[in-house]
């Protein structure tokens, strides 16, 4: 494979909204060793990414500045010690940054193949959410096949996700979404119950349907008042997963006494920050026990828009107006 010596990359101008999203032309980065060279196809569009955007969210110390943390395509060229990965090969990956560009580093242990049946720019939509979802949900959580969740957000790339794998898990699925319409998506993917959180007390409707009994599990992304309502949707030995603060990290008031009573579990965690050989693992275990049910169509990444390289400030006000049911994506080649 013959390889430029430029590309073509996001830019962010500066802290701010869309507006900063520049596209510009930068040297060809080169793989070190343990990495290899992702010829992207295409790139998916995060919230994650719209915070570092505004200056909320930097990269890890070492990573690139520009944004992208997920990434489909073909290894073009590869550093030392990257195990059985050749160029060539069709892979999709997690990234600490870099995805929005024509070109990007991978770490060799965070790349997996793409899906038998699943195009590139399908795969480039697995990584962020499925990563996040499995490790929080599936290890952190402890989900098994006969609990209840309640899934927030239901529509959007990581809820999407979600539903699906709680389903593939033998869950009962309970899903919040903003609109008739979202909900009835959540359905379309699985949940067994879908509550439009605009117009109905989800506290109340969750516990029409669970009674007494509860949630096993709560996955959560808005936080702040939140916490406190999921906290009394949980049943005995109940789990609240947090992976988000859409709201606030923050609440006014906080009584420990029902965790106690009731043996309650507060977790979560952010993907970003963690370790290269704890990534890997989270991989590893993904290849094992979720890349099969994908590969036989048992779930698959839902895609809502796509958008070129050179319009990345359309998809992230798309993205800023939670429109969406489902992954937005930049295509890049």
């Amino acid at each position: 494979m013959t390889l430029p010596d430029t590309m073509r990359q996001i830019v962010f101008t500066g802290p701010g909204g869309p507006e900063v999203i520049k596209l510009a032309d930068a040297p060809l980065p080169r793989p070190g060793s343990g990495q290899v060279l992702v010829k992207v196809a295409a790139a998916g569009i995060n919230r994650p990414d719209c915070l570092q955007r505004a200056g909320a969210y930097p990269p890890p110390p070492g990573e690139s500045s520009i944004p992208g943390l997920e990434v489909a395509g073909e290894i073009a060229a590869v550093g030392a010690d990257v195990g059985a990965l050749k160029i060539g090969d069709r892979v999709c990956a997690l990234l600490g940054s870099g995805g929005y560009a024509e070109y990007a580093l991978a770490a060799a242990p965070l790349c997996l193949p793409v899906p038998d049946g699943l195009s590139l720019v399908e795969a480039a939509g697995l990584p962020e959410t499925y990563f996040t979802v499995f490790d929080n949900m599936i290890t952190r959580g402890r989900l098994k096949a006969g609990e209840t969740i309640l899934i927030h957000g239901g529509s959007s790339g990581i809820g999407s996700t979600a539903i699906q794998l709680a389903k593939a898990y033998g869950a009962r699925v309970i899903a919040t979404a903003g609109s008739p319409d979202k909900c009835a998506f959540c359905k379309t993917l699985g949940a067994d119950a879908a509550i439009d959180y605009r117009a109905d007390d989800f506290v109340a409707a969750t516990r029409t349907i669970t009674g007494p009994a509860g949630v096993d599990v709560v996955l959560d992304m808005v936080g702040g008042s939140y916490i406190p309502k999921n906290i009394s949707l949980l049943g005995f030995e109940g789990r609240l997963v947090q992976i988000a603060f859409l709201q606030s990290p923050k609440v006014e008031q906080f009584d420990f006494l029902p965790v106690m009573l009731r043996r309650l579990t507060l977790t979560g965690s952010t993907m970003r920050p963690r370790s290269l050989a704890l990534k890997a693992e989270i991989a590893a275990a993904l290849a094992r026990h979720v890349w099969p049910l994908l590969a036989q169509r048992k779930m698959r990444p839902i895609i809502f828009g796509q958008f070129p390289l050179a319009e990345a400030a359309q998809a992230h006000a798309l993205m800023e107006t939670s429109a969406h049911m489902g992954k937005i994506m930049l295509v890049v080649g």
